[in-house]
């Protein structure tokens, strides 16, 4: 099931206003960036680096994802570890809206997300 269309403009505004803000300068953004995708109940924030095997192919890195709970009305907050598995983010597991996700990324108490 995917997020109501309401739901939807708040989440774009959110992850577009987080984005802008940390992405890094415009004259290393062929090397690294920072992009987000939203997938059915959840929005996944990732960084975009070239293959150091083959620079002309982008890879994503996953940095963190929040899966919209509609029963509950929370949000799940998972971090990617090294075995590239989705793990419940330890320290605050849901949050109550996506700004609050955001919030919790650009703190990053315990290096989770970017390490």
């Amino acid at each position: 099931m995917a997020i109501a269309v309401q739901n939807m403009l708040e989440i774009i505004e959110v992850m577009e206003n987080f984005i802008n803000k940390n992405r890094p300068p415009e004259n290393i953004r062929h090397k690294v960036d920072l992009s987000y995708k939203i997938e059915k109940q959840s929005v996944i924030v990732f960084e975009l680096r070239p293959l150091w095997c083959e620079p002309k192919e982008i890879m994503e890195c996953n940095i963190a994802k929040t899966t919209f709970v509609n029963t509950k009305k929370y949000w799940k907050v998972f971090w990617q570890r090294a075995d590239l598995k989705w793990h419940g983010y330890r320290p605050k597991y849901t949050v109550k809206t996506i700004s609050d996700f955001v919030n919790l990324i650009e703190k990053d108490e315990y290096g989770c997300f970017r390490g």
